[in-house]
């Protein structure tokens, strides 16, 4: 017997997609799914798990106040002959 812990998220569609490489093919298989809704405090750990410092989702993503910059002119495409 084979545990794995996910943590994955379900779409707007109300629909969990579980796509996990398990090492086993070509056979039957019994699997045991548990619900538990994630909160905020575990993701917090999961973010930090990952590298990311304490409160960076919350205080830093989405922080831009004001007007975008304006983006400089791209120039010219490049003209290339055609593919045969």
């Amino acid at each position: 017997m084979q545990s794995l812990f996910l943590h994955t998220r379900v779409g707007k569609d109300g629909i969990l997609k579980l796509e996990t490489p398990i090492g086993i093919t070509n056979a039957e298989l019994d699997v045991v799914l548990i619900i538990n809704p994630a909160t905020k405090k575990h993701n917090e750990q999961d973010a930090q798990a990952k590298g990311w410092p304490p409160g960076f989702f919350t205080e830093v993503v989405g922080g831009w106040q004001g007007e975008p910059l304006v983006r400089e002119p791209q120039g010219n495409y490049e003209t290339r002959n055609e593919l045969k």
